[in-house]
């Protein structure tokens, strides 16, 4: 992956982009992890070489991330608790900057969907993804 393309990405109004190589396979301009969600619905699993740049990187997509096969992921902000799970699961990751825990949109406490991740598998924070419907901003 190219500084050039993430910089590009930056730039963007998208949230999401997924790379195959340095081919543009996916992109979403939605919130939260519904774009992760949709990408997994929508494409094959048995990509490799999957590159991910999102916004805000926190447990959650993290778990995404390994149930996607993804083997690396760039990102503007992510969470100690992602780089924990990335570590774990041998995904390379590049963040500007690490904190904590990603915050709810009222700055007060852990957003609800890192606190939902903690403690889960990738496939079983999956189908919890599934069951509340993230796909279709549910």
């Amino acid at each position: 992956m190219s500084l050039p393309l993430f910089n590009e990405f930056l730039a963007s109004n998208d949230r999401l982009r997924v790379y195959c190589g340095d081919r543009l396979i996916f992109m979403s301009d939605r919130d939260d992890l519904s774009g992760l969600v949709e990408y997994i619905e929508r494409f094959s699993l048995g990509e490799v070489g999957i590159v991910v740049l999102d916004r805000v990187v926190g447990n959650a997509a993290a778990l995404l991330l390994k149930q996607m096969s993804c083997s690396e992921v760039y990102s503007p902000l992510a969470s100690q608790l992602a780089v924990e799970t990335l570590r774990r699961f041998g995904i390379d990751y590049h963040f500007t900057e690490v904190v904590p825990y990603i915050y709810s949109r009222t700055g007060q406490g852990m957003c609800p969907l890192e606190r939902l991740s903690l403690d889960k598998s990738p496939q079983g924070f999956y189908e919890l993804c599934c069951s509340l419907d993230l796909a279709n901003g549910g």
